[in-house]
């Protein structure tokens, strides 16, 4: 095996084999922080070879200042192992949103001498932004039945007194009543947009064909809102029926997608890619049921857009969080209730090269829907 080891040529071939085979960057490092040995995961982790990152000190790949060094010392110091949770590595080397958990340990065998392993924090951060957009959503449902009462009845008044006033005024003051009629008009659909946070019955879902849903959209598309765009599909053919609701799945898609063109507005040319996979071994515990769900459907619509600011990345599924000077904030929100009432998860990544928007879903199977046939009828 092709493995560098700077001075410590201690290691065996069954402990390469077992180290490489770890999902997880794991470094050495001698008594001055330089680094003895990489696994094969340090070199997707750090953007380089192992070759190189042997020999080389690991404060030259790290961002400036990070917690990691001054843990190290630490480690060192106590001679007893330090985790250190949710540590921001971000830097041009390593990418960006790179929040790790660390793990480092001291070498008993070699005084001065530690081991780091660095485990990225993706699906526990997806798991986390799920729960804060839903209890935002919870938050715009109470909200929505209040605005529902207390506001819409009083502007059906406004809106008819407007009215009544246009057939008395002077044709030059004409087009206030009139302005206070669609400023009337456009609050209202503001409220009814707000008010399907109000439901919380959960969907009716049947075996659905992700890919006639997704060719649907697409023609809308094409006919609408994307004109001029060029959609690239990846399709996987043996994708198994997603278990959701036709229409919801419909209106999910007809914002991301209508979302992604209007982020191209500026682009020359203009593209978006739709793709569909099937990744296994994702599962996630429900709360009151001991039962892990599997979402092994991903679906994924990518734009080749400006991107989203940074600031705004982590919470463009809240509601009233908009990247548009006349958007509501209100679409994105609904896409994750949505999603998130089917027992999904959506996540965003962006960057200046384009915005990439993922879902995991459940599939179809017979014992889930006579499971829930059965909850029913209690």
């Amino acid at each position: 095996m092709n493995k560098a080891i700077a001075k410590q040529p201690n290691f065996q071939g069954i402990t390469d084999q077992i180290l490489d085979a770890m999902p997880y960057p794991v470094l050495m490092l001698d008594k001055d922080n330089v680094i003895l040995y990489a696994n094969l995961a340090s070199e997707g982790f750090f953007q380089s070879s192992t070759s190189l990152l042997c020999g080389e000190a690991i404060d030259k790949i790290l961002p400036f200042g990070t917690p990691a060094l001054d843990m190290l010392e630490r480690v060192r110091l106590r001679f007893a192992p330090i985790q250190e949770y949710k540590v921001d590595l971000s830097s041009p080397r390593i990418g960006q949103d790179a929040v790790v958990d660390i793990f480092a340990t001291p070498m008993n065998e070699i005084p001065g001498h530690t081991i780091i392993i660095f485990q990225k924090r993706a699906m526990a951060d997806k798991i986390d932004r799920q729960l804060t957009h839903r209890g935002a959503a919870r938050t715009v449902t109470g909200l929505a039945s209040m605005l529902a009462h207390e506001i819409k009845n009083p502007l059906s008044g406004i809106r008819g007194a407007a009215q009544l006033l246009e057939n008395s005024v002077e044709s030059e003051d004409r087009s206030l009543t009139q302005l206070i009629t669609r400023e009337t008009d456009r609050i209202v659909k503001l409220v009814d947009r707000m008010e399907v946070f109000s439901d919380e019955r959960p969907p009716e879902r049947d075996p659905v064909n992700i890919h006639s849903v997704l060719d649907h959209v697409r023609t809308l598309a094409l006919n609408g809102f994307g004109r001029g765009v060029e959609f690239i599909e990846n399709y996987d053919p043996s994708l198994p029926a997603v278990y959701a609701n036709r229409d919801q799945l419909v209106q999910v898609f007809i914002n991301l997608i209508k979302n992604a063109c209007e982020a191209m507005d500026d682009v020359e040319n203009r593209q978006i890619t739709i793709s569909t996979a099937f990744r296994s071994g994702i599962k996630l515990s429900t709360p009151g049921s001991e039962e892990r769900i599997s979402l092994p459907l991903e679906f994924t619509i990518a734009d080749n857009g400006n991107g989203i600011a940074p600031s705004l990345v982590g919470h463009v599924f809240e509601p009233f969080v908009t990247t548009k000077s006349n958007g509501t904030g209100l679409g994105l929100a609904l896409v994750s209730k949505i999603v998130g009432d089917h027992g999904g998860i959506i996540e965003i990544e962006s960057d200046a090269k384009g915005t990439t928007v993922r879902i995991l879903m459940p599939a179809w199977s017979a014992n889930e829907e006579a499971r829930e046939g059965s909850e029913g009828e209690q």
